[in-house]
């Protein structure tokens, strides 16, 4: 197939674009390379990427309507998969029009692209911060989830209402999918792993929010992408028994679907501290620290529907995930 995926020079958006291509897929990647974090990273992650004869890669900002509109309008894609975003929660309290550039106008871009393209499958990121403020554990995709906490997670479930409204009005077929805490190799560098290897390494103390007492679902990348690619094969369709009286939130009428992708196994931060200094043979020092405004205290993952639909859940142990992570990290920086 010939799939479009946004945000290609991005941590998932990478891993994704590498599996299609190694299993035959024509892919074109897009991404605006932006300074979020370190493009250096970014563009190291593009030329592994330009070593396979069917990956082409766009320099394009998803918010530039007129030039997303010529993507979609030459590209003649299959698929979309649309990784692109400004991520972080607690940027999205600094920084909130960022936001709305790229996961709103940028989202409805790729909307439109897909409407009037024939595109016969948009496969989208969603959040586990979309959750919020909700405490049945472990989530699932038919609870309500209007009560986010951050702007980063009420862009995320606008994306999910957006793309219910095209597949309702337009029959373009939209998956959702909620990640939980990606983490592994090629990882981004604003993300607890990646921050704490490097405080390690360096001998100096590390963040530790919550006084450690968060619990995340921290779910590897190999995993992500397995359930990212599996989903894109699979055509959302409608739901036959979808009941207005009692709406289920994760599919309709129309052909839309919403999965969970988490490894529902939530971790305690300090045993996934503990996993880091074991693969890095180092201790840490802890700086104990109150929770941080945007945050949640615990994730996890129901993936029951995710198993259900492509017969795949989420399984590597962190503790393996991390020893693959810090092999990385050294060879890449030489730590």
């Amino acid at each position: 197939m010939k799939i479009l995926v946004t945000g290609a020079a991005g941590f998932i958006g990478f891993h994704t674009a590498q599996k299609l291509l190694a299993r035959g897929d024509q892919v074109i990647g897009l991404d605006i390379v932006n300074a979020y974090y370190d493009p250096t990273l970014k563009r190291d992650r593009l030329a592994l990427l330009a070593k396979h004869t069917r990956f082409s890669f766009l320099e394009i900002d998803l918010a530039d309507r007129a030039r997303m509109a010529d993507v979609f309008a030459q590209g003649g894609f299959d698929r979309v998969i649309n990784l692109a975003a400004q991520a972080g929660v607690r940027y999205s309290i600094e920084n909130p029009h960022a936001y709305v550039d790229s996961n709103l106008i940028g989202f409805m871009n790729v909307l439109e692209g897909c409407r009037h393209n024939g595109v016969k499958h948009l496969v989208y990121a969603s959040s586990s911060s979309v959750y919020g403020l909700n405490t049945t554990m472990p989530f699932s995709v038919r609870h309500n989830v209007d009560h986010p906490i951050s702007l980063y997670a009420a862009s995320k479930k606008a994306n999910e209402l957006m793309a219910h409204t095209y597949s309702h009005l337009y029959r373009l077929p939209t998956t959702g999918l909620r990640f939980f805490t990606v983490y592994g190799p090629w990882g981004r560098p604003d993300m607890a792993l990646f921050l704490f290897t490097k405080a390690i390494l360096a001998g100096k103390p590390i963040d530790v929010f919550n006084e450690g007492k968060m619990r995340r679902d921290f779910t590897y990348i190999d995993d992500i992408v397995e359930g990212v690619v599996r989903v894109c094969d699979q055509v959302a369709a409608p739901n036959p028994a979808w009941n207005g009286a009692k709406p289920d939130p994760s599919s309709s009428p129309a052909p839309y679907r919403l999965y969970n992708i988490g490894n529902n196994s939530p971790v305690e931060l300090r045993d996934f501290i503990a996993a880091i200094e074991s693969a890095l043979g180092e201790k840490a020092e802890l700086n104990l620290l109150p929770m941080q405004p945007g945050d949640v205290a615990a994730t996890a993952a129901d993936v029951e529907d995710l198993s259900a639909a492509v017969g795949f859940r989420p399984s590597t142990p962190v503790a393996d995930g991390i020893k693959r992570f810090v092999a990385w990290y050294r060879e890449y920086y030489r730590a």
